[in-house]
């Protein structure tokens, strides 16, 4: 056994759940001993791509995933995925080779430590035979307990050297974080004295939904989530749904209207408060790190489970928000607008979302990609939990939707996938459309096709020259049957028939939609995000 075989089998006992990369002479040998030992592995089309499945595996499943790459231009083919999960704090395996020290003008040399460390991952090395394994478990350790994408560097010559094997202890998860007494008796009473409390709950608090919501109905607090944790209320009466962005103006009124904020394991984005002007009342933030990017009264490190569990010891039961007249405005829908945009050849982005929602199974994994289209699929296609939701956005790239949905897909293979997707984002990733059929996923593609770049269509306005957004329609159903999937090119709502004939069939290749969206003038989320 070399050096990459024994790395490879470190990280399979180590618990490496799933692996996905591209292959190469760099990278051909620990790949296959990952293989060897256990460990899933997707062959996919391009190094961005097996970063991102890697990262949406590792959120909808809890599990570490592991990114397999060449060196040098392998590496950097993935930095936009690698960036996304380091943002993200994902805790995240990337296994990459290195040229050997000694090559000095190799092709592929690059400095892959400072590429690594400028966008927010953390570099590990294998550095010799005698401290593989030791360093191996180091950078899992280092995954694992402090929630970092981890590239973990494997220089060639270190590689080919005779194995030197070594024991290990298992890396267990930490213990939940339990808050400071103090923090938590703060925390009580500031919510005994709120009479409008409103509880948001972001990634953070994606394992804490039953203390949420004993907490909120002892309190009389209302529900909502981040863009990221949807799904997390998704049944509860009292929910609001998302706050920020994609609020609908029912629940962007009632957080505005709240005396007390509190967030549970959420960093208070500029997304989730629409940059502040939804915090006009008393604010907490209750999380294990970070820092609340608004302004809050009361920080309180601790897990979100256990501090609302501490802090549901010490209240007592009031109505709080859930008033009757409350509950009458709930009752009454989110208000969303009424879809009145379709013409003959194109539909309304709402109109065909809401139908959707009708036509498709309810247990669903919805991943979202970035665009002006992306507030219609995370508002009007209902999840069945926070693991019924998708969205790699902490980069903000266009593009990695699909990407997306193939590694939540295989995470969660008991879900429907369905990739809501821009044209302008799907035609980066296209590659990709051979590994879904490849790997034969029962997967609903919807392309929300406006022919360009939408969302600086309508931020730069129509008096600016557009030529450089705006695209010819390449025919994408088309080119979907070319790559062995379904698709249907919709204009109107009577061209959805054939999803339901897609559903209730054998769902044995992809369904692709091709959706001919009419113009919004800039979606409201848009329109919020620019001022």
């Amino acid at each position: 056994m070399n050096v990459a075989e024994i790395v490879g089998k470190t990280l399979a006992e180590l618990g490496v759940a799933q692996a996905f990369g591209v292959v190469g002479s760099g990278n051909f040998d620990v790949t296959n001993a990952l293989r060897a030992h256990g460990v899933p592995f997707v062959a996919t089309r391009h190094e961005a791509g097996a970063a991102t499945m890697a990262d949406a595996y590792g959120r909808m499943s809890g599990r570490v995933a592991l990114v397999s790459l060449h060196q040098g231009c392998g590496l950097t083919n993935a930095m936009t995925g690698i960036t996304e999960a380091a943002k993200a704090r994902t805790p995240m395996i990337v296994l990459t080779a290195d040229t050997p020290g000694s090559a000095v003008l190799a092709n592929f040399r690059i400095d892959q430590d400072s590429a690594v460390i400028a966008v927010g991952a953390t570099s590990e090395r294998v550095h010799s035979a005698e401290t593989a394994v030791a360093d191996t478990v180091r950078a899992y350790r280092t995954a694992v307990h402090e929630r970092r994408t981890v590239v973990l560097n494997l220089p060639l010559d270190v590689q080919a050297a005779p194995a030197v094997p070594a024991t290990f202890s298992p890396v267990e998860p930490l213990l939940p974080m339990r808050p400071n007494r103090k923090a938590v008796e703060d925390l009580a009473a500031m919510i005994e004295q709120a009479q409008r409390p409103v509880f948001i709950a972001g990634r953070g608090a994606r394992g804490a939904a039953k203390e949420l919501r004993e907490l909120a109905a002892k309190t009389g607090a209302l529900l909502a989530t981040t863009a990221v944790a949807h799904g997390l209320f998704h049944d509860d009466p009292w929910s609001l749904g998302i706050s920020g962005g994609f609020s609908s103006s029912l629940a962007a009124d009632l957080i505005t209207e709240a005396d007390l904020v509190v967030g549970w394991g959420s960093a208070f984005t500029k997304w989730t408060t629409r940059r502040g002007k939804l915090l006009t009342g008393t604010t907490a933030q209750v999380d294990i790190g970070g820092q609340a990017h608004q302004p809050v009264d009361l920080v309180v490190q601790g897990d979100a489970g256990q501090t609302a569990q501490d802090v549901t010891e010490l209240v007592t039961v009031r109505e709080g928000y859930r008033s009757d007249s409350v509950q009458s405005r709930l009752a009454a829908g989110p208000g969303w607008p009424v879809p009145d945009l379709s013409t003959d050849t194109h539909i309304d982005p709402r109109e065909l979302t809401a139908r959707l929602d009708e036509l498709l199974p309810r247990d669903r994994l919805v991943s979202v990609d970035s665009g002006n289209f992306m507030g219609y699929p995370s508002a009007y296609l209902s999840v069945p939990d926070e693991f019924g939701y998708c969205m790699t956005q902490s980069f903000q790239s266009i593009g990695l939707g699909l990407f997306t949905a193939i590694g939540a897909a295989l995470a969660r293979p008991d879900r429907l996938p369905v990739a809501a997707v821009g044209d302008g984002g799907f035609m980066m990733s296209i590659a990709e459309l051979e590994t879904v059929v490849r790997l034969k996923l029962p997967m609903v593609i919807v392309v929300y096709n406006d022919s360009a770049y939408g969302a600086e269509i309508h931020h730069f306005g129509h008096d600016a020259d557009l030529s450089t957004v705006v695209f010819p329609d390449p025919g994408i159903a088309e080119i979907a049957r070319g790559f062995g999937c379904a698709a249907l090119t919709v204009h109107g709502v009577g061209d959805l028939d054939g999803v339901a004939e897609w559903v209730d069939g054998p769902r044995d290749r992809p369904l692709l939609i091709d959706a001919k969206i009419a113009s919004d003038g800039g979606s409201w989320w848009l329109a919020e995000a620019f001022g």
